[in-house]
C-alpha cells in the first residue's frame, strides 16, 4: 500500500463547514463524530462554537457488515452522555464514500434510543456510492477511484489534513 498527499486543503474546509454548519444546527441538536476523523471534527465544532449542549462519539464498529474482516480496528467505543430518545442529532464524519460505515452507526445510535432527527454532514463526499445515503452537508464533493483511500489526519497541532492511501 503506498501513501500520498492529496491537494485539498482540509484546514479551509473545515473552516467552510464551522461557517456554514453553524447557523443549520441548533443550539438543543446534539454534535455526534464518527470515530476517528468525524470525533475530530466535531470536538473542533463543539470548542469553536462554544457549545454547551453535550457532544458524542459514535463507533462503527459492531454494527459493520465487515466485522468479521476488520474487527474492532482502531475505534474507540461509543459514548452518548445525553438521552438519544427525541434528540436531534448531527452525525460529522470526516468522508463519505460507500455509505456503509454511516448504515452501521445509525444502527449503533438506535440502540441507545430513537432520535426525533438524525442529519449527517462531511468534510468530503468522495461518491461511490453502495447504499441509499446521502448527507445533508458536504464541505467538498470529489470523485476518487475506488482503489484509492481518502483519509483525515490530524497533527499534534490539532491541524487537518487529508491523506491518500492506494491499495
Amino acid at each position: 500500500m503506498s501513501t500520498g498527499h492529496l491537494s485539498l486543503d482540509a484546514q479551509a474546509l473545515y473552516a467552510q463547514m464551522q461557517t456554514d454548519l453553524r447557523s443549520h444546527v441548533s443550539d438543543s441538536a446534539h454534535l455526534v463524530g464518527i470515530t476517528t476523523g468525524g470525533a475530530w471534527l466535531a470536538e473542533q465544532l463543539q470548542s469553536d462554537w462554544q457549545r454547551t449542549t453535550p457532544k458524542g462519539v459514535v463507533s462503527s464498529s459492531m454494527h459493520r457488515d465487515d466485522f468479521s474482516k476488520r474487527g474492532l480496528a482502531d475505534s474507540i467505543a461509543t459514548q452518548l452522555p445525553f438521552q438519544v430518545d427525541g434528540a436531534v442529532i448531527w452525525l460529522i464524519d470526516d468522508v463519505l464514500f460507500t455509505g456503509r460505515t454511516i448504515r452501521a452507526v445509525v444502527n449503533e445510535l438506535f440502540d441507545y434510543g430513537r432520535p426525533a432527527a438524525v442529519h449527517l454532514a462531511v468534510l468530503v463526499d468522495r461518491g461511490g456510492r453502495e447504499l441509499p445515503v446521502h448527507a445533508d452537508y458536504a464541505a467538498a464533493r470529489l470523485t476518487l477511484p475506488a482503489s484509492q483511500s481518502l483519509r483525515l489526519m490530524r497533527n499534534d497541532a490539532g491541524q487537518f489534513g487529508f491523506s491518500v492511501e492506494v491499495r
